[in-house]
């Protein structure tokens, strides 16, 4: 698999991989931060058990083979996530992809903390709810929030953000019980660490 502007890695599609047991918890338990709470998360905040995850990261993090989601949107902006399975570095690129553009550019990169520039809340929401039919990727509105959501950075979100997390989480087989908690502590944690300047471009501006 090829994707103009980025030239490293074995690089597979990874699309398949979001129905598998335990992808979601692998994806975004790293983004809930660590700590010793007796809250701190477990797969089964998002619906997974330790074995699940535990098969499923032998896929995710194979050094032959990185998974590649694609989530291509109509009309404006797309986003590449790329698990970048260096031995010893391991590591998530976030790439994104504008109309008339060949190249995609890599605007971030995750390594226990997101480097880079991210997005606003407004234009996370904008990319999951704009798929492109004509192109290969991920079509579903709410795993296409899910993957992108670590490039939130934004020191504040709406107040239906939370509410639109949970219900995403809901759709891609988190426990409904404890998919608003879940939410809040994944916004929480991420708005923690923003360092979005509003007098920044946008990345999606394509400048």
């Amino acid at each position: 698999m090829l994707i103009k502007g980025y030239d490293d890695g074995p690089l597979v599609a990874g699309e398949a991989l979001l129905a598998r047991p335990g992808f979601w918890s692998n994806y975004l338990m790293p983004m809930c931060g660590g700590g010793a709470s007796a809250a701190r998360p477990g797969p089964e905040w998002f619906g997974d058990d330790g074995a699940d995850a535990d098969a499923l990261s032998e896929v995710l993090f194979d050094p032959e083979r990185w998974p590649v989601f694609r989530v291509p949107a109509e009309g404006g902006p797309g986003a590449v996530v790329i698990h970048r399975n260096m031995v010893g570095e391991y590591g998530i690129d976030y790439l994104l992809t504008h109309p008339g553009r060949s190249h995609a550019q890599q605007v971030a990169s995750w390594e226990g903390d997101l480097s880079g520039v991210g997005l606003t809340w407004d234009e996370l929401v904008r990319v999951a709810d704009s798929p492109s039919a004509a192109a290969e990727g991920v079509q579903d509105p709410a795993a296409r929030l899910l993957l992108v959501l670590p490039l939130l950075a934004a020191s504040d979100v709406p107040e239906p953000a939370p509410a639109r997390v949970s219900a995403a989480l809901t759709s891609v087989g988190a426990p409904q019980v404890t998919a608003f908690s879940t939410a809040e502590y994944l916004l929480t944690h991420l708005t923690r660490r923003a360092r979005h300047d509003p007098a920044w471009g946008s990345p999606l501006s394509g400048s």
